[in-house]
């Protein structure tokens, strides 16, 4: 897999090591939930979870596939939907 150019397909998203992060800023509290509760249809759905830090309307998103020790694809499908997410919720 190639991450450098998955990582261009994602903006917002930057590399440390082996996981992605993001930093979302919701418009209030309650979308800030709102938003993690729609990730985590998506997350169980995929059978994959990401690391979330909540501080009141700022969400910290980390992705990494730790049973293959770094990033795969699904990170990728899943940072992407979390894109998605934030994005329809004005994040």
């Amino acid at each position: 897999m190639d991450i450098d150019r998955r990582m261009q397909d994602l903006p917002a998203w930057r590399r440390e090591g082996d996981e992605i992060r993001r930093t979302v800023n919701a418009p209030d509290f309650p979308a800030a939930i709102r938003i993690v509760d729609d990730i985590a249809v998506k997350a169980e759905e995929l059978n994959h979870h990401p690391d979330i830090d909540i501080r009141w309307r700022t969400l910290h998103l980390t992705l990494t596939t730790h049973d293959k020790g770094g990033l795969t694809d699904l990170d990728f499908t899943l940072a992407a939907l979390i894109d998605d997410i934030a994005a329809k919720h004005g994040a």
